[in-house]
């Protein structure tokens, strides 16, 4: 079971993630998650690296869908002057948000990854809905009141995934 919370792939922020790499392993979309992946989760518009990001992304015709559990003004504000789509009250893990996100981009699942920063909800969710999985450490170290909550559980995860040598990188 907890071999679902495994991610594919680890990296430190999303702009490790190059488009011209995945262009090269024939990925063609992301769906991604948004606080504290994207940016942090009290910061309401995309950093200007943030829409640099986005426009790399968009030159290698890669699709992004942000996906969310947050609600539809949080997610719409953020993703609309990015020109992208998005899906907002996720409820992830649950897989029925990446189905559709993976729908309205016409992509197979093998072209996609899923990116966030959370192993309960990201991970967990892309994992059950059979995606390619990256990890990202979030972008600050506070998190709104339920993600405390996950963070902790992800805290005693990530610790047995390292004393069974599931995992090399560090936190």
């Amino acid at each position: 079971m907890l071999k679902n919370f495994l991610p594919n792939e680890h990296v430190t922020n999303v702009f490790e993630i190059r488009p011209e790499e995945l262009v090269e392993r024939g990925i063609k979309g992301i769906i991604t998650d948004l606080d504290n992946t994207l940016v942090a989760w009290d910061v309401k518009e995309a950093t200007p690296e943030i829409v640099q990001w986005f426009k790399l992304l968009d030159e290698y015709d890669i699709k992004v869908t942000i996906t969310s559990n947050n609600k539809e003004e949080r997610v719409s504000v953020f993703s609309q002057p990015l020109d992208t789509s998005f899906i907002y009250s996720a409820r992830k893990p649950l897989s029925h948000a990446f189905k559709k996100a993976q729908k309205q981009m016409n992509l197979k699942k093998d072209e996609i990854v899923v990116v966030g920063d959370q192993l309960l909800t990201d991970v967990l969710g892309g994992n059950f809905a059979g995606f390619h999985t990256i990890l990202v450490v979030p972008v600050v170290e506070t998190d709104g009141f339920f993600t405390r909550v996950n963070r902790k559980v992800e805290r005693r995860i990530l610790n047995w995934m390292r004393r069974k040598g599931k995992i090399t990188w560090e936190e």
